[in-house]
């Protein structure tokens, strides 16, 4: 009995349990280089575990997910290109730490996905056309640290945001993944203190329950890493803007 409760500590069914697992796997996998694949996670974990309680599950696997690409990126990574996102994020997440329980869903859910789906138009144009220079938009930097902010804090879902930004500087994949690391690492960091005394969405069950997602979240780092390697610049660029796409699209339907 003692071990069950080690190894389930929020008493969930098999069948959750299974595909809280399943979904650590894919957090790796996303986090080491297939970036949104951890995007599909969020739906699923809101359904099986509640919405607010189910982001503050995912943070500390987000984290370790975020070192772990750090591990094998940290040589390719600039933080310096993201350093001029963190002020307006870091004010996005402090407005949605207060507000975060009133938002409405449904609104905030078609505004993202929006934002997202032209977002995707500009940087699919300017991937054939090249005239638009996004990344050095202060307006557009602005806009997007500070929505991105907000929506990390709501539910872990800024990452097709940033990944266009990101995507913008058409940085080779390593530079790419590594950067985004830094980027990701800093402001899920910022996140905890928040979750934990603010939300009280992250507590020892949840940690506990962390820890034995950990070691297949780690393997799905090696994973990832390893299919990363396989696939060229370009068409990794390409896998990219389709997970973002399917990604926007999935904020209409959660």
């Amino acid at each position: 009995m003692a071990i069950l409760e080690f190894i389930n500590p929020l008493n969930s069914d098999w069948t959750t349990w299974g595909l809280t697992l399943l979904s650590a796997f894919f957090i790796g996998v996303s986090k080491s280089g297939l970036k949104g694949l951890s995007m599909f996670v969020i739906p699923l974990f809101a359904h099986l575990y509640g919405g607010k309680a189910s982001v503050g599950i995912i943070l500390p696997c987000l984290l370790m997910g975020d070192l772990m690409a750090l591990r094998f990126f940290y040589k390719s990574a600039n933080i310096k290109l993201i350093l001029r996102l963190i002020p307006p994020a870091v004010i996005g997440i402090l407005v949605a730490v207060f507000i975060g329980a009133k938002i409405n869903d449904v609104q905030f859910k078609y505004t993202m996905g929006t934002a997202i789906l032209v977002c995707v138009g500009l940087l699919v144009y300017n991937e054939f056309k090249g005239k638009i220079n996004i990344s050095e938009s202060k307006v557009f930097g602005n806009t997007l640290g500070l929505t991105g902010g907000f929506a990390t804090m709501i539910g872990n879902a800024a990452g097709p945001i940033f990944n266009l930004y990101l995507l913008s500087m058409r940085l080779p994949k390593a530079a790419y993944i590594g950067t985004g690391a830094w980027f990701y690492l800093l402001l899920n960091s910022f996140k905890i203190p928040f979750h934990i005394v603010s939300w009280e969405t992250i507590n020892w069950q949840t940690l506990q329950l962390n820890l034995i997602m950990f070691p297949v979240l780690i393997s799905g780092t090696f994973t990832g890493k390893k299919i990363v390697g396989y696939i060229p610049e370009k068409p990794y660029r390409y896998f990219i803007y389709t997970i973002t796409l399917l990604s926007a699209i999935l904020l209409f339907i959660r």
